[in-house]
């Protein structure tokens, strides 16, 4: 099988498996907001740094070492499994004795059991991390979706039924412990490779000296991106941190998922490639511009119906994270763009340019925070948005001097998806104004109204500017229905 072959194979099952866990997932957030409150969404929040911080420090960016290593043996798994298993229970042990503390920061007495339960999940997830590497490692995606997502229907109907009896919290606590077991039992059950209580001291060094650098890197991204959750938390009420938190968790929804299939697909697929600076740089170019295709006017029309969206999904009760949504989503766009790039530099083996980007960015960038906080809330959301941006322009300018596709080259070709973009949204705001501004809309009504203009001004001028991405995207439904057709 070439490696058109196996992309588009990888990208299919990939996006088969985000898209059904993802649409189990929202249809369960979606219940679960309308049954709980905001206050509870908000106390999950507050300790999802410690649960971030378990699972970077668990696994030691070693998974990611295996991947892009050529010839990978049994020690080399074993070692990094027994490594990831050991640190993992570490880890909970420490945070196991600090949750009395950090309830006291945080004035919640009932943290500290909540902590004590949720971060179990870390340890849990510690027996798979081989298993799962291994899998895609070998583009085996077709098998990670038979798996993830009967373990997401499972933990979604324990969430929920114990959201429907009256648990409060813990039907997010027990949701994320049952889906995590449920996963790693099947792992252990349709996954041949098994570990052997074996360590080798020259394969965890060589893991090691790749991987501390990833974890060090990845450590420095949590701690900057859940500070957000840890300033809120500490500063106001935990029925606003819960507004933000749903806010952030709903525009990441479709960005993420659409981004983190193709990652999955793209990391080990441009490992392979990684000597052939040309055709990393067309095939990384082909793949941005069609992520980008979709995910920008996705994100750009979620800003325009995010308020009836919000109003029937999660009902009025969640309109305060309306604003804090919409602003969000503005910096979402750039970050397939900024993912990608990074990608580039992890391909390259340049962990240590990784960790040092990674320290300039966050570091800048609750510096950036700090000086924020005194115009309150909004000013902490604004920060993070304009961070995102200014990650986004770091990455894209290191990796595309590695790969000589410069930053000013990417923007030029990128350019157009987000000026029909922002056209399209514009005209559809002002088609739909003008034409129903003396009629009364329901909010199912302005939301399809919403929907249609946009897209039919979209797809009208990617055509009319001939767009590549679109113009890729017909001969990959041509190529499909071809192959179908034998």
């Amino acid at each position: 099988m070439g490696l058109k072959e196996k992309t588009f194979n990888g990208v299919f099952w990939t996006f088969s498996q985000q898209l059904g866990v993802q649409i189990i997932n929202f249809g369960v957030q979606i219940i679960l907001a309308r049954l709980l409150l905001p206050e509870d969404f908000g106390l999950i929040a507050m300790i999802q740094i410690f649960i971030t911080i378990g699972q970077t420090l668990m696994d030691g960016g070693m998974t990611a070492s295996l991947i892009r290593t050529k010839n990978v043996s049994q020690s080399d798994y074993s070692t990094v499994f027994l490594i990831n298993v050991i640190v993992s229970l570490v880890i909970y042990i420490v945070i196991f004795c600090f949750a009395p503390l950090i309830s006291y920061f945080f004035e919640q007495e009932k943290l500290e059991l909540i902590i004590r339960v949720l971060t179990l999940s870390f340890v849990l997830q510690s027996f798979v991390g081989v298993q799962t590497t291994i899998l895609t490692k070998n583009l085996k995606f077709k098998l990670l979706m038979l798996m993830q997502l009967p373990s997401t229907i499972i933990g979604g109907v324990v969430g929920v039924a114990l959201a429907f009896l009256g648990f409060g919290v813990w039907s997010l606590v027990w949701l994320k412990l049952v889906t995590t077991f449920v996963f790693v039992l099947f792992h252990w059950v349709k996954t041949d490779w098994k570990p052997k209580l074996y360590l080798d001291k020259e394969k965890l060094k060589y893991h090691f000296n790749f991987g501390y650098k990833l974890t060090l890197s990845g450590l420095l991204t949590n701690l900057y991106i859940n500070s957000y959750l840890l300033i809120i938390g500490k500063l106001f009420p935990p029925a606003q941190l819960g507004f933000y938190s749903q806010a952030d968790t709903l525009r990441m929804f479709p960005v993420r998922n659409i981004t983190t299939a193709l990652q999955k697909v793209t990391f080990p697929i441009f490992s392979t490639i990684q000597d052939d600076n040309e055709r990393l740089k067309q095939v990384f170019k082909r793949i941005t511009g069609s992520v980008l295709f979709v995910v920008v006017p996705v994100m750009l029309l979620l800003i325009l119906i995010a308020k009836p969206l919000f109003s029937i999904v999660l009902t009025d009760k969640w309109l305060p994270s309306v604003p804090i949504f919409q602003i969000l989503c503005i910096s979402a766009i750039i970050f397939p763009l900024s993912i990608y790039n990074l990608n580039i530099i992890l391909v390259k083996g340049r962990s240590g340019l990784h960790l040092k980007l990674e320290i300039i960015k966050k570091l800048s960038s609750i510096v950036f925070l700090l000086l924020i906080i005194p115009f309150g809330f909004y000013g902490i959301v604004y920060a993070q948005a304009i961070s995102m941006f200014i990650h986004a322009f770091v990455n894209i300018f290191y990796s595309g001097r590695i790969m000589e596709y410069s930053f000013r080259d990417q923007m030029v070709d990128m350019a157009p998806v987000f000026t029909v973009g922002i056209i399209s949204m514009v005209l559809s705001y002002y088609l739909k104004y003008m034409l129903f501004k003396e009629v009364f809309l329901t909010d199912w009504l302005n939301i399809l109204l919403s929907i249609l203009f946009f897209a039919s001004v979209y797809l009208l001028s990617s055509y009319v500017f001939k767009l590549n991405a679109l113009i890729d995207l017909k001969i990959l439904i041509k190529d499909k229905l071809l192959r179908s057709g034998k």
